[in-house]
């Protein structure tokens, strides 16, 4: 499939309808992005015709859901370069992920005085299961700041190592600002050091190809809902060595092989972390999903963004009332931005959205990078694939609109 705008525009049938009487420019994708249509049809077709539960089943039903939900394993080992379909867990998303690599890696390895080291810019999935083991463990958190245009130095980081260093847990790309982290200079420097690297790929993996076995990270977190897939799934990539550290935290259903009265023996990873009944069709929906992004083209997707967040960033460039929090030089199409008047985001987000434009408003789960940069609440414009030049225009004139309501 080549990148053709128009025809990936029809693909997201959702693209096509209005709000406010107006066509809706759809700039909140970082918080969650549409769905193609090939997806939408490999939800209902999975429930109105072949849905079943999965693995215990021998009927024609079940084999037919199993094979299809097994199958996104190997499409996700794919999508990342995993070595191995072994090393793909399946979850609900990020938020699971992170709290698996917790619970079941880090809280029976560390000890008091043990150190986390994270950025100021992490999402909260990736800073509170980390103050989980602080309450409960002693362990530190490091904290590691960006500079004035929200670039982050791996050096700052590296020099934030120390010997009592185990984990190191980043983000590949800011939520708020889009700067992009060179995580495989970090996660090099960390595992020289004896500690291990958490990537949150959850901005990152719908934006640019991700290689795992590149980065060398070991453990590597996607969702799929910015995936454009459903909500409810997701997956985690963990290192072989890594896998052998861990211990369940979650048990029933396929985690098991036996179990008795007094004895029980466990599955193999990644059976070994999926307990209870799975999101069996959110994950085959995944699959189509990631299927569809691979079909475009990665490299693709990340040629026509990065021409949107330069088109964009020239424009809101000249707004000389709009305060456009970081500017790394390597960034995303993500645009978080405050006015010099006085008006809260939130009053920004409500006018934008009466001529049709979805934008987010708030502290975007990031409330230490909102302390750090001064500032209780941004608008966040952030593109996906499927948006265009024209949106940016569009949003250009509502902020202007904006602009002249609340000067």
């Amino acid at each position: 499939m080549s990148f053709d705008i128009s025809a990936i525009r029809s693909d997201f049938p959702i693209l096509g309808r209005e709000v406010n009487n107006r066509p809706l420019v759809y700039l909140d994708n970082g918080a969650s992005a549409q769905k193609p249509q090939v997806v939408i049809d490999a939800v209902a077709k999975a429930y109105s015709e072949e849905y079943s539960n999965v693995h215990r089943g021998l009927h024609y039903l079940s084999n037919v859901t199993t094979d299809k939900y097994e199958a996104v394993r190997g499409k996700i080992a794919k999508f990342l370069n995993s070595p191995s379909e072994d090393n793909i867990v399946f979850n609900s998303g990020t938020t699971e992920g992170i709290n698996l690599v917790a619970y079941s890696w880090a809280m029976p390895r560390f000890e008091a005085g043990d150190e986390i080291i994270l950025s100021i810019m992490e999402h909260h999935a990736n800073i509170v299961p980390w103050h989980f083991l602080r309450e409960r463990l002693g362990v530190k958190i490091i904290w590691v700041d960006v500079d004035e245009t929200g670039d982050l130095d791996p050096e700052k980081v590296i020099a934030a190592m120390t010997a009592r260093t185990k984990l190191v847990a980043i983000t590949h790309m800011s939520n708020v600002l889009g700067t992009v982290i060179d995580v495989k200079t970090i996660t090099r420097a960390a595992q020289a050091k004896g500690a291990a690297v958490l990537v949150d790929g959850s901005q990152s993996a719908v934006h640019m190809p991700i290689d795992v076995q590149d980065i060398g990270c070991d453990f590597f977190v996607i969702t799929g809902h910015k995936l454009y897939g459903p909500s409810g799934s997701g997956a985690i990539y963990i290192a072989s060595e890594r896998i052998a550290e861990m211990r369940p935290f979650m048990g029933g259903g396929d985690m098991i092989r036996e179990v008795g009265r007094d004895i029980i023996t466990y599955n193999d990873a990644p059976m070994l972390f999926e307990a209870g009944t799975p999101g069996i069709v959110q994950q085959i929906g995944l699959g189509v999903a990631i299927e569809y992004m691979m079909d475009v083209g990665m490299q693709a997707i990340a040629k026509h963004e990065s021409s949107i967040c330069d088109y964009a960033r020239s424009k809101l460039d000249e707004l000389d009332w709009l305060n456009v929090q970081g500017n790394s030089h390597t960034k995303g199409a993500i645009f978080s931005f405050t006015l010099d008047s006085p008006a809260h985001a939130h009053d920004i987000s409500t006018v934008l959205d009466k001529k049709g434009i979805a934008v987010r408003a708030g502290h975007h789960c990031a409330q230490p990078l909102m302390e750090y940069l001064n500032v209780t609440a941004t608008c966040r414009a952030s593109f996906a694939m499927y948006n265009t030049t024209q949106e940016v225009d569009a949003l250009v004139d509502g902020l202007e609109l904006c602009n002249e309501l609340f000067s």
